[in-house]
């Protein structure tokens, strides 16, 4: 894989790889930026909740569940000192739909967290990552109602 970015003024870059989609990066402007686009650390979480999304949705597609609503959430600590790296995570998985199977949506969560996610693999191996999951049943006009919460832990961190 390739990337490259290009400076445009100030703070601002412009993103593209191999897909040749493009975006602008940027900074706040406490360190000289105009806030006109993403950090690059966001990128970084952004690519974890999108990749482990991916696999999910497919997996739960495979296994015919009805899934009408989906979101990823991650949320990173960061260190203090420079260079503020990451150093926990949590992924919550929400799910909406009629009748999920949670053993479905269970397994899915650890396919993509022990063989199918690149970056939950790389991450994996330099801070912990909590991996959540909620369960609604759909009612409707935007309304869900939770039906199951939980925690997948992988069998290498029980030890």
């Amino acid at each position: 894989m390739d990337a490259k970015v290009t400076w445009q003024q100030r703070m601002t870059f412009t993103g593209t790889a191999d897909s040749g989609h493009e975006l602008v990066l940027d900074s706040d402007a406490s360190v000289g930026g105009d806030d006109s686009g993403l950090r690059p650390m966001e990128l970084f979480a952004i690519g974890l909740a999108g990749c482990t999304a991916m696999d999910v949705i497919s997996i739960l597609r495979k296994k015919r569940q009805n899934v009408t609503g989906f979101e990823v959430r991650v949320h990173a600590d960061r260190a203090e000192a420079h260079p503020k790296v990451f150093t926990r995570a949590v992924i919550e998985y929400h799910l909406s739909g009629e009748d999920l199977d949670e053993k479905a949506v269970l397994r899915s969560i650890e396919l993509s967290a022990e063989r199918y996610c690149p970056a939950q693999g790389m991450l994996d191996q330099i801070m912990p990552i909590e991996l959540k999951y909620y369960l609604y049943t759909d009612l409707g006009d935007g309304r869900r109602e939770l039906r199951a919460s939980g925690e997948y832990v992988s069998a290498k961190n029980t030890v």
